[in-house]
C-alpha cells in the first residue's frame, strides 16, 4: 500500500519545517522540564501535574511524528506552473457568495497546509474539491455542513 502524498506549496513546506524545528528544540525541552518538576512533587500515582505533563509529551511526540510523516511524503507544487485559467492547487480564487452578497478569497492548498483562519482551504474540502478545474464566471452549488451555498468564480490568480 502506498503512502498518501501531501500536496504542498513552498510556503506550506517552510511552515511545516519551522513547526517541526520548534517542536523538537523548544517545546520538547519545555515538556521535559515540566515532567522533571512534577516528579519532584513526590508520589507519581496521585500527581496530576505529572500526568498532565506526560499527556502533553505524548501529544507533542504524536504531532512530531505526524509532521515527519507528511514531510517524507510531500509533493511540492511548482507555483510557476499554476494556471490562472482554471482553478488548481495553489490558485488564489475570488468567489462571489450569492447568499451573503459578498466576495470572499480563498487559496486552494493541499490538506497538509489548510488553515481556515488564513482562508487556505484544502482541495479535499467540499468547496475546494468543487473549485478544482473551474474557470472564471463558472457558477456552482456546494453542499456544506451548513447547507447548500452558491458561488460564482470572479477571479483566479497565483502568488
Amino acid at each position: 500500500m502506498s503512502e498518501k502524498k501531501y500536496l504542498i506549496t513552498n510556503d506550506g513546506l517552510r511552515k511545516l519545517e519551522e513547526e517541526l524545528e520548534y517542536l523538537k528544540t523548544v517545546k520538547r525541552k519545555e515538556v521535559t522540564e515540566k515532567i522533571k518538576v512534577a516528579r519532584g512533587y513526590g508520589d507519581l500515582s496521585e500527581n496530576s501535574e505529572y500526568d498532565e505533563a506526560k499527556n502533553e509529551q505524548a501529544f507533542l511526540e504524536g504531532r512530531i511524528a505526524e509532521i515527519e510523516n507528511k514531510l517524507k511524503n510531500v509533493e511540492l507544487i511548482d507555483e510557476n506552473e499554476i494556471s490562472t485559467d482554471v482553478v488548481s492547487i495553489g490558485s488564489i480564487v475570488t468567489l462571489y457568495d450569492f447568499e451573503f452578497d459578498e466576495e470572499v478569497t480563498y487559496t486552494i492548498v493541499g490538506s497538509a497546509e489548510a488553515d481556515t483562519f488564513e482562508n487556505k482551504i484544502s482541495n479535499e474540502s467540499p468547496v475546494g474539491s468543487e473549485l478544482i478545474g473551474k474557470k472564471i464566471d463558472d457558477e456552482f452549488v456546494v453542499n456544506t455542513p451548513g447547507g447548500n451555498c452558491k458561488y460564482k468564480i470572479v477571479n483566479i490568480e497565483r502568488k
